[in-house]
């Protein structure tokens, strides 16, 4: 499951509340495990047993077995009927359990803002009607499950007494048996009693392994639906390859790491292979894009970034920023238009190596179980440890680190709770910076950290950003004043393109927003 999961795309977990993956892996999974480690072993043990007394049963006297096989059939119509609403309900219980640690997992991310606008009460609420769902749903199948046992045996008891009933008449009347005796003998019905009542045991046995067994089946179910999920789709073939130049000056791959970066592209028509350097140069060609089809987010838009060059996005919340820096990662797939990088459309690039290409800074922070040391090497796992020294220096992370109980060594837990905000997005810097990749995306990469610290940041990020091609999503506008290009965009559309200077001259939305006209929502 963990192995699936590493395939599929970011729009899965876009889509499904984390709590309900994790339910598949704790509570789907137990009940799967339970299935195949006890419901299926007794299962195939009683039905060894229930055939080998059938058998006998039968070598004994098949008139009275007909009577067992009467009652078993009334049994089986039982078994069906409310067996069946069990195990109906049983899948409804794994489905309630799933959304209600969904949510629960949910209130425990968001327990201060829970707490901050003293919504406990609702939460509380919100919870009970969850946790109502799950005990109605449980009680039911639990119902179900617990009358089966007391009606099979008093179904058994019947059969009981009208097996003696009736081989006591066969016996007296002297009736001819069709088995291994041809008089039905007291020993034979004594010895045919004890065989129904063992086969009524263990029809009952079987009947209470149904709910268990809906559950593990309902639990698997949901189990092979995430596994069933289809991963993310590559057909990229041009791949990124360590490089060097030959004496002719011309790109050749090597396994060296050197620094230069290459794009070796198989031509399959003629069955050659180019190599491209790997610059940043990147184009945007009349792109349309929709997360669904039916609610278009970005709608024809065309921008380029040069080499080295840093371009900017600005605009309100939801106006398509952070969609461009997914589809430049292609976490999705644009629906129109063309995205070329350094010349070769990206849906041709490999994702893995797009990616790996492109050193990013997320707006909302990650950091891992693990010391300082290795959260930073996360961007370059075999980054050695004066790089990343190196790194944390030019994010300007450093100072802080030294000031550390363990300094790099120091165990970082639950997301790093026990730094600050502006810390943690420092060391998320700084994992940007030992990827040492040529272009770079910013995703509000200032947005947690204060004014003082941000001016040591930035020219930190000044350094990072040096020879590189840099997107950067801001909301303070101080920080994309040195770019070469700032795009304005507006539900979708960029409605302003140029540099500060051209576009404060113009005198438009951008003006507005920097004189304070207007803010940013």
């Amino acid at each position: 499951m963990f192995s699936k999961m590493q395939t599929l795309p970011i729009k899965f977990f876009d889509t499904h509340a984390h709590g309900e993956i994790m339910s598949a892996y704790t509570n789907d999974t137990d009940a799967t495990r339970q299935l195949i480690g006890q419901s299926l072993p007794t299962l195939f043990s009683s039905m060894l047993t229930l055939i080998s007394s059938i058998i006998i049963m039968v070598c004994y006297s098949l008139w009275l077995f007909l009577i067992v096989l009467i009652c078993t059939l009334a049994m089986t119509f039982v078994v069906k009927k409310i067996g069946g609403n069990s195990a109906k309900y049983m899948v409804s219980q794994q489905t309630s359990l799933a959304q209600e640690e969904g949510f629960v997992e949910e209130m425990m991310k968001g327990q201060k803002v829970v707490k901050v606008f003293t919504h406990e009460e609702r939460a509380k609420e919100d919870f009970d009607k969850l946790n109502e769902r799950l005990f109605k749903d449980s009680e039911r199948a639990h119902v179900f499950g617990n009358i089966l046992g007391p009606i099979l045996g008093n179904i058994g008891n019947f059969t009981y007494v009208l097996l003696a009933i009736v081989g006591g008449a066969l016996y007296a009347f002297n009736v001819p048996n069709v088995g291994m005796e041809k008089v039905l003998g007291l020993g034979v019905i004594i010895a045919f009693l004890g065989l129904s009542r063992n086969f009524t045991q263990i029809v009952n046995q079987m009947s209470q392994q149904i709910s268990m067994v809906a559950m593990g089946m309902a639990g698997a179910s949901r189990v092979f639906t995430l596994m069933d999920e289809q991963p993310e789709q590559d057909e990229g073939y041009v791949t990124l390859v360590n490089a060097k130049k030959d004496e002719n000056g011309n790109l050749i791959e090597t396994t060296e790491r050197t620094g230069l970066w290459a794009w070796k592209h198989y031509h399959k028509a003629d069955d050659t292979t180019t190599y491209t350097e790997l610059k940043g140069d990147l184009v945007m060609d009349m792109v349309d894009f929709g997360y669904v089809p039916e609610k278009q987010v970005l709608t024809d838009v065309s921008l380029y970034a040069k080499p080295g060059q840093k371009i900017a996005f600005v605009g309100a919340t939801g106006a398509g920023k952070t969609t461009i820096t997914n589809l430049i990662n292609r976490f999705y797939d644009i629906a129109d238009g063309k995205i070329r990088y350094d010349g070769i459309n990206i849906n041709k690039i490999r994702k893995s190596d797009l990616r790996r290409s492109l050193g990013i800074v997320l707006q909302d922070t990650n950091l891992f179980t693990g010391t300082v040391m290795d959260n930073i090497r996360y961007g370059r796992l075999d980054a050695t440890d004066e790089e990343c020294i190196e790194a944390a220096k030019l994010a300007n992370a450093h100072d802080f680190i030294r000031r550390l109980p363990e300094g790099y060594d120091t165990m970082l837990t639950n997301n790093g709770a026990n730094l600050s905000q502006g810390q943690r997005q420092l060391l998320s810097i700084a994992r940007a910076a030992v990827a040492d990749a040529p272009a770079m995306i910013l995703d509000e990469a200032t947005s947690s950290i204060d004014t003082r610290t941000e001016a040591l940041v930035q020219d930190g990020m000044d350094k990072l950003m040096h020879g590189r091609t840099v997107f950067v999503i801001a909301h303070r506008l101080s920080t994309v004043r040195n770019s070469n290009a700032i795009m304005v965009l507006d539900h979708g559309h960029i409605i302003e393109r140029g540099t500060h200077e051209q576009l404060i001259d113009m005198k438009g939305t951008y003006y507005q927003l920097y004189t304070g006209a207007f803010e940013l929502e």
